[in-house]
């Protein structure tokens, strides 16, 4: 990596180079090519939502994101008192597929801007266009332990279509509540050609690490291992599935690292009838390397019996739990290697029981259950909205509202307050928020419109809706 005027010597200077023929062989084969006519692209190009006056409809345009909805911990009591920059301006990715692989794209105006996806941040002070795509720790791990190094977060395959950034902020999974000399050992490394470089940090805060006037390569923070007396952000994703009359819970503990959050999601898509619980977030940071183990009073086994909390280079180590459905809630509960509670959960019956029906069933009453795995109405739709928001069309937006101004869903005043907007995607983000805040019933009969109205893309979304007749 080349870096231009006074930033090119002190990169230089800064930089120690490490470079294996064998490393290099493994790497050049994790690099994609570039897009050819083969490549599958879902919209137009990236930007910032433009306003009122613009009407332009780009069908899956990076947008403002409303609301906290980020990968960092948002409640990490452990380092709540460490400095975090504020002044960035959350925007949605547009996102399409290469070869099978997930690119994320943003095309910004000058400012100051950060990614809902990757929690990626950048400074720019004219028009830039940028892409990137998680990239696999699994060709480098073994020259990062021979470096005496560690993942500090996601590599970033980053890719600068127009323009130059100021500045960019590498996001990374290290609390810096308990130990804020770690500032000291972290590196940014740079996966090149013909090996890999480190550069030094610029500045380090609560969840970034800064570096200026960036030339971009594949890049992450890594963090020099002196000891394993490391604190880290965590994440918990829980996964649930019926199978007959038996619950399978898996849940998946790992450093925050979206690219890993990526690694879960497209694993959970492999089986059948796999829903995502919105479980709650570790309050505190663990210790690298800890054990836990998972506590689940009415299963019958909890597979493996512990966990370590390290970074895998592929998909993240799970709980496997069986539990037989009675009728009552569940009840999990994580435990650190001093038998403290991590971490603990309520999963209500009617998140893995869809109906009175099999409600009755489970408790031993009436016919067998007709079970599927969803929730509450509303619980679904929520889970839902970046996906409908992406991928329904404006002719079955239009015919939503006039369905949802028939059963009385909404208002004349409201129906007409949405139809004034020109934008494709905005125009279903007020449509499936309004209907979100009016409550259960709500929800379930626009998920019945919608099957009536888009077969294809309800099913694709996998939503149900019981007891409320369109």
């Amino acid at each position: 990596m080349s870096l231009s005027g006074e930033s090119e010597e002190r990169g230089t200077a800064s930089k120690r180079r490490y470079s294996e023929r064998e490393e290099r062989a493994k790497a050049s084969k994790n690099i994609l090519p570039q897009d050819t006519s083969s490549t599958k692209d879902h919209g137009g190009e990236c930007c910032i939502k433009p306003g009122p006056e613009d009407t332009r409809d780009h069908g899956g345009e990076s947008c403002i994101k409303p609301g906290p909805e980020k990968w960092i911990p948002q409640s990490c009591k452990t380092c709540d008192h460490v400095e975090d920059s504020t002044h960035w301006l959350q925007i949605e990715p547009l996102t399409s597929t290469v070869q099978g692989v997930t690119m994320f794209r943003h095309r910004t105006p000058k400012g100051s801007y950060e990614c809902t996806v990757s929690g990626l941040r950048w400074l720019c002070e004219r028009d830039v266009i940028l892409k990137y795509h998680f990239r696999n720790w699994e060709p480098y791990s073994q020259l990062l332990k021979g470096m005496q190094y560690t993942q500090g977060g996601p590599l970033l395959d980053i890719t600068m279509e127009l323009g130059e950034l100021e500045e960019v902020h590498l996001p990374h999974f290290v609390c810096l509540g308990t130990n804020p000399s770690l500032r000291n050992e972290m590196k940014i490394l740079h996966v090149e050609e013909h090996g890999v470089s480190l550069e030094e940090v610029y500045e380090v805060t609560r969840f970034h690490a800064k570096i200026l006037h960036p030339k971009f390569s594949a890049i992450s923070l890594i963090l020099r291992l002196l000891s394993w007396n490391v604190d880290v952000h965590c994440e918990l994703m829980l996964y649930l599935t019926v199978i007959k009359d038996k619950l399978i819970p898996r849940l998946y503990l790992f450093p925050s690292d979206p690219g890993q959050i990526q690694a879960v999601e497209q694993q959970e898509i492999k089986f059948q009838g796999s829903k995502r619980f919105p479980n709650t977030r570790p309050e505190r940071s663990f210790k690298l390397k800890s054990s836990f183990r998972l506590n689940i009073p009415c299963s019958t086994s909890i597979n493996p019996p512990r966990i370590h909390l390290i970074h895998r280079d592929t998909t993240p180590s799970f709980f496997r739990a069986v539990v037989k459905m009675t009728g009552i809630d569940i009840a999990m509960e994580l435990f650190g290697d001093d038998e403290t509670t991590a971490w603990k959960e309520i999963v209500p019956t009617d998140e893995y029981i869809s109906d009175t029906r099999s409600t009755s069933a489970v408790l031993g009453a009436g016919r067998p259950p007709e079970r599927s795995l969803t929730g509450s109405t509303k619980l679904q739709l929520r889970s839902v909205r970046t996906e409908f928001v992406k991928r329904v069309s404006r002719p079955v937006l239009n015919e939503l509202l006039d369905g949802l101004l028939q059963h009385t869903v909404i208002n004349q005043e409201e129906m007409e307050s949405v139809k004034v907007i020109a934008e494709r995607a905005e125009k279903a983000r007020d449509i499936i928020d309004m209907v979100l805040r009016k409550g259960t019933e709500s929800c379930s009969r626009m998920i019945n419109l919608l099957r009536e109205i888009d077969p294809y893309l309800w099913s694709m979304l996998q939503i149900n809706s019981v007891g409320v007749p369109t």
